[in-house]
Parts: structure tokens; C-alpha cells; sequence
């Protein structure tokens, strides 16, 4: 490849760092390539902080994370081909949790598509069934548009995740481009080199035409306002006349209301107001803070058997609402939701609401009168819920070999602090984990969501630091789960973010094991060891703590905190015995 001139000249990438920064795109998570290398130079020019990761599919979950926790979406570089396809478990992962971001893609040069270039696939036959729209850029000029058009995209309606691919010539500076197709004597060789150079030479210049219409950096278009979809204001004096009316309501409230961060301490506030029992899913969880007298945490199903109005806020009758079997038939229930789709999924709603779930409930709070006197429904679901708490302490004090799980998690619990961020990756132990643990604030619990994948762990933990650098990020992990992502260690060493990671180990894939042993009596495909995992994150440059018994539990934990604190990320892994807390949690 040939050495560009001394004196930088405008070229593709340095347009792509422009429209992300006119996007306020504080970070581009990355795994470096030849076919992106401009777009990450350039970013660091425009003081977009690039963060290389040791896997794809992390570069994205990071992003993902990143979007969820600010309204801003999230970027993430990709080079071409198996660049590419390492991202797509990520990219569906958002596009089912409805994550606003947007992913950039190498591509090969516009004129060898097809030709069996080096990692030349159909990369938008391979994305456009996972994400909101791909879009295949053709000249320099249309990078701008693309971008600013894949921005709105990302965030309008229902939110999720954007391609854009960006083919190498379009992105290196002109001069450069023309040597690599023409070589440094265009004009000479035999007729045959002639007729194919003035045939390139044509393409050339149909990819670099009005190259310059946004040279200027005054030239990039401000961001563009995202469509939603707006409820009426008849829909919120309907819901409320029902409310009022209602002697058992209960509200669940999904991910989908938290998509705007600016107005969470308003939806707060909405919520209490609304005084209404209420169940936080996703990443509504910490919505209330810890302990909140409103905040029911156990017996949801109990719950809406017997509710007689059930408001679901972006959260849809699927899998995880026992697809709305648990709402009786003569139960008031009113859906709130972006998507028509989600809106009337497996229940069709007395009222559905289409629009923010979010700001509907806020309308909704200044829009209802006084509420009737609900305080021995509410004492029925808190008296559920403290049966549930003394169940689960009952378990916590079985004796198990190594650690009770349960009781590891009462540990966590003990050892956050109002700030942490909690980032759940793993089946039963992270499972037992979410009836335990409990987010301190708002925007502070991060899960897979509707996917369910394992492996988002380091990624969204590396997304929470960044944009969190002053609290303690907690990644919960299985000791399968920790796995996918352990490698990312190294990044956080070579970036300085500490992050505390905590596995609960028990050598075993469990929530798999443990109905595959019992109903087809065999463990096969299931079995673990019990690795050193603290081993291995000291290996790629963080810290290790190694925790054998429940009297270990306390100190590590304080350990792991203080370790991370003074600027090392951090790993325990806790061993952990066998209970039988979540038997029968395989999901369908």
C-alpha cells in the first residue's frame, strides 16, 4: 500500500468522524482493520474516544450499552467480512431489546464487489434481516446523508439498530485511492492497461464527484428529530377514568419506558404519584431506588391473577408475562407501547396506547384525580412479598458445598453502594442473582432483554464505565456466561476501566443441567470444571480473588471493591454448591 502525502488531505473517514461528532457520539468501539482504519484516525482527531476491543461482538454490546444508558446511539466499527459476521449475535440482541445504534461496516473496494476480494461477502444480504434499515454507500459524497438518515433511523419508532457499509475506496483520500486503481503512471503500458485505466479511471470519478459539498465542517447537517408515535390526549383521560375506577390495579413497566434518560427523574416522580403497585422489568429495575414501598419484587404471577386493571408499559404479553395467560379475561388490561406489533401480542388489550410508555405515564400522573383508598390491596402484595423474602432466606441458610449461591448473593447485595451499576450475564446464578440483588438507582441494571444471550457481560460493562467512570460497575456472571467475554479483561487493563466482575462458579451449566438430568438422565454437554477464572483475568492484566467458603464472602467482595477503586479491574470467582432455588425456570 502506498504512503498517503505528508499533508493530511480530506478523505472519507474524517466525514464519518464529523457526523458522529455532530451526533454528540462521545466513544467508537472498534476492532481495528484495514478497510475502517481512516474512520478510526480520524475519530481520534475529533476527540471521539476509540476503544479497541479483542472481539466484535463486544464492540457492539458496548454500544448497545452505551445507547441504553444515554438516548444517544451507540457506534461500534467493523471491518469487512468475519469482522462483520462477529457481530451479528449483538446486533440481534439490540434489535430484539430495542437498543437505538449504529453499526459502520468495511466493505472492499466499489469496483471489486463480488470478485472474490479478500472478506468481499453479501454483507447486506446478511444484515438487513436483523436491523432497522442497512444502507450500502456508493459515493463519498452520500456518507454524510447516510449517516445523518442512519442516526434518526436508529431512534425513531420503535428504536434499534442500523447498518451502514462503507467500502474502503470511499474512505481513504482521493490521490491514494487513484494510485491504488491506476498505479503512479496512469496514462501508460500497452492499449489493453490504457482501455482498463480510462474504464477505472471512470469509476474514480463517479465515486469522488462533489466529493467536497461537505468538506466544510459548517457543511454537516444538524441531527435530525426523531419520529415517535404520539398518543392522543383522549387515550390518557381513558386510562385515567379506568384507574380511577379500579379498586386492584397493578403496573409493570418494561425497558421500553427508560428510552429517554433525560426524563426518568420525571417518570419517578409519575410513578409515585400514580401510586399504583408496581413491577419493574429490564431496564426499568432501579426505576424506584432500593426498598421502595410502591416496588413489588416477588408473586407477580399471583399478582395479576388477582388485579382487576393491569397497565403493561413497554412490556409485551411474550415468554416473560407467560405470553398474558396470568391476566384473567374480565381483568382491565391496557397496553402502552411504541409497537403496534407488541401492543396486542398474544392478548389483545381494552385499551391500547400507541406511543412512549414513558411519557404516557407521565401525562397520565398530571392527569389523574384523586386516587381511591387501595391500602389493602397494596398490604395483600407486600404481605406476597415478604413471604417470597422469607422463602428465599430459608434457602440462603442451607448448608451446600463451597458457597450457597443464594447466600453469595445476599453477599453482593450487602456489598453495593448507591451508585453501582449492575450488568446481569449468566443463567442461575445471575438468575438467583435478580430475585436479590437489587439496583440502587435508576439506569443502573443492565440485562440481555427479550434474546436472552449470554456473553453481553464485558461489553456492557465496558459501555457502563465509560459512561459511568466514577461508579462501580458490577458484572454478574455464570460460570458459563463469563467465558464468552473474559478475553475483554485485556481491554479493560489497556483503557483503564476497572470494573469488579463476580462468578458464581459451580463447574456446570445448571439451568440446563439441572431439567435435562431430570427429565432425560443425562448430564451431557452440561458439565463444567471449576476453572480458574481469576487466574485468567490476572493473566490478561486485572485482578484475581479466589473465594472457597461463605466466610471468604464478605472480605473479597470489600477487597474486590477497594481494588477496583484504586484503578484495576477485578474478578472473583466465588465456588458455589447446589440448590434447588430455581427448579423448573427452563423457559419456552
Amino acid at each position: 500500500m502506498a504512503s498517503s502525502n505528508s499533508k493530511q488531505q480530506m478523505h472519507g473517514g474524517e466525514l464519518v468522524a464529523r457526523v458522529l461528532k455532530k451526533h454528540g457520539v462521545p466513544y467508537l468501539f472498534t476492532l481495528c482493520g484495514g478497510h475502517i482504519s481512516p474512520i478510526l484516525t480520524a475519530c481520534k482527531r475529533n476527540k471521539i474516544r476509540v476503544i479497541d476491543v479483542r472481539h466484535e461482538v463486544n464492540a457492539v454490546f458496548a454500544a448497545d450499552a452505551v445507547s441504553r444508558l444515554t438516548g444517544i446511539p451507540g457506534v461500534a466499527a467493523v471491518t469487512a467480512g468475519p469482522g462483520l459476521t462477529n457481530t451479528i449475535t449483538a446486533v440481534k440482541n439490540a434489535e430484539l431489546a430495542q437498543s437505538p445504534l449504529v453499526l459502520l461496516g468495511g466493505a472492499t473496494a466499489t469496483i471489486l464487489r463480488g470478485r472474490g476480494s479478500l472478506q468481499d461477502i453479501d454483507q447486506m444480504k446478511l444484515m438487513r434481516p436483523h436491523v432497522k434499515r442497512a444502507i450500502r454507500v456508493k459515493r463519498v459524497r452520500d456518507i454524510v446523508p447516510a449517516l445523518t438518515s442512519a442516526f434518526e433511523k436508529a431512534v425513531s419508532g420503535v428504536p434499534g439498530p442500523v447498518f451502514v457499509e462503507l467500502p474502503i475506496d470511499l474512505l481513504y483520500e482521493e490521490s491514494l485511492v487513484r494510485e491504488w486503481y491506476l498505479g503512479k503512471n496512469p496514462g501508460g503500458g500497452n492499449w489493453r492497461t490504457r482501455l482498463m485505466n480510462a474504464y477505472l479511471g471512470r469509476h474514480l470519478n463517479r465515486i469522488f464527484r462533489r466529493a467536497e459539498l461537505f468538506h466544510d465542517p459548517a457543511a454537516i447537517p444538524e441531527p435530525m428529530m426523531p419520529r415517535i408515535p404520539q398518543f392522543e390526549s383522549t387515550h390518557v383521560e381513558k386510562v385515567a377514568a379506568a384507574l380511577a375506577e379500579s379498586q386492584r390495579p397493578l403496573l409493570l413497566i418494561g425497558s421500553q419506558a427508560m428510552l429517554n434518560p433525560t426524563r426518568v427523574s420525571e417518570l419517578r416522580q409519575a410513578v409515585e404519584k400514580l401510586g399504583i403497585p408496581v413491577y419493574l422489568a429490564g431496564m426499568a429495575r432501579g426505576l424506584l431506588g432500593q426498598d421502595h414501598a410502591l416496588q413489588m419484587r416477588h408473586k407477580r404471577r399471583d399478582a395479576l391473577r388477582e388485579a382487576d386493571l393491569v397497565i403493561l408499559a413497554g412490556l409485551p404479553c411474550d415468554f416473560r408475562l407467560d405470553y398474558g395467560r396470568h391476566i384473567k379475561a374480565h381483568t382491565q388490561h391496557i397496553a402502552i407501547n411504541r409497537s403496534s406489533e407488541d401492543l396486542t401480542r398474544n392478548k389483545r388489550p381494552h385499551i391500547k396506547v400507541a406511543g412512549d410508555p414513558g411519557a404516557f405515564l407521565i401525562s397520565l400522573s398530571a392527569a389523574q384525580s384523586a386516587p381511591p383508598d387501595r391500602s389493602a390491596w397494596s398490604q395483600k402484595l407486600r404481605d406476597l412479598n415478604t413471604l417470597r423474602e422469607q422463602e428465599i432466606a430459608a434457602t440462603a441458610r442451607q448448608k451446600t458445598k463451597f458457597s450457597n449461591p443464594v447466600r453469595a448473593c445476599q453477599e453482593i447485595e450487602a456489598a453495593l453502594d448507591k451508585g453501582s451499576v449492575l450488568v446481569a450475564d449468566g443463567g442461575d446464578f445471575v438468575g438467583t442473582a435478580a430475585y436479590i440483588v437489587q439496583p440502587r438507582q435508576p439506569l443502573s441494571w443492565l440485562d440481555p432483554g427479550l434474546f436472552g444471550t449470554l456473553g453481553v457481560g464485558a461489553g456492557f460493562a465496558l459501555g457502563a464505565k465509560l459512561v459511568n467512570p466514577k461508579a462501580d460497575i458490577w458484572i454478574l456472571y455464570g460460570d458459563g456466561s463469563c467465558a464468552y467475554s473474559l478475553a475483554e479483561f485485556d481491554t479493560f487493563a489497556r483503557h483503564n476501566l476497572p470494573v469488579i466482575a463476580v462468578v458464581g462458579n459451580d463447574g456446570a451449566w445448571s439451568q440446563i443441567a439441572r431439567e435435562q438430568v431430570e427429565i432425560l438422565k443425562d448430564d451431557v454437554g452440561t458439565v463444567l470444571n471449576l476453572t480458574d477464572y481469576h487466574k485468567v483475568a490476572e493473566g490478561y492484566g486485572g485482578k484475581g480473588l479466589l473465594v472457597k467458603s461463605e466466610r471468604e464472602l464478605n472480605t473479597a467482595l470489600k477487597q474486590a471493591r477497594k481494588t477496583a477503586r484504586s484503578g484495576k479491574a477485578v474478578l472473583v470467582n466465588i465456588l458455589i454448591g447446589k440448590t434447588d432455588f430455581r427448579k423448573g425456570s427452563l423457559s419456552m
